[in-house]
């Protein structure tokens, strides 16, 4: 059977200027804060990439400005701010269809797995990095490669 929802559907739609510059004034203040290194994962499949992190409980993250739309499948306790004011609590598992143009927060309140999916022709990480933000060279999966886990089938 197919369950089809018919009231509006969760999403993370494109931020207005405003948002984005709040994102990236928050963005400064921690980056003079102590850092958290995260592992990322990422995958190339199937015309697909995916890159997934996992945050620990008590995190405060500010995340690229992404250019591309992805899916956004979040699993665990997190606040994400999806607009000036405006926020999201994903408490439990759920897959977001999210829209190019934007740059959310993250506040966790538990472990929570984060995965960004969408499709692509890239054939290398560095290549996908680039096709979502223009932000790569700030992405904290360039900062230590050791942090990272790279799967490339070539499918």
């Amino acid at each position: 059977m197919t369950n089809l929802i018919t009231n509006k559907p969760p999403a993370i739609h494109a931020m207005t200027r405003q948002a984005i510059s709040n994102v990236f004034e928050l963005e400064k203040r921690i980056l003079t804060c102590p850092q958290v290194q995260m592992k990322t994962l990422h995958v190339l499949h199937g015309g697909m990439y995916s890159r997934t992190i996992v945050m620990p409980a008590g995190i405060l993250l500010t995340g690229a400005l992404v250019k591309v739309a992805t899916l956004l499948t979040i699993c665990g306790d997190v606040e994400v701010l999806i607009g000036e004011a405006e926020s999201m609590r994903v408490s439990g598992h759920v897959v977001l269809p999210a829209s190019a143009g934007r740059k959310q927060a993250f506040r966790t309140y538990a472990e929570t797995t984060i995965t960004m999916t969408f499709r692509t022709d890239a054939r290398s990480i560095e290549e996908a990095e680039a096709e979502f933000t223009d932000q790569h060279d700030m992405l904290m999966s360039r900062r230590d490669p050791k942090l990272n886990t790279i799967i490339i089938t070539g499918e």
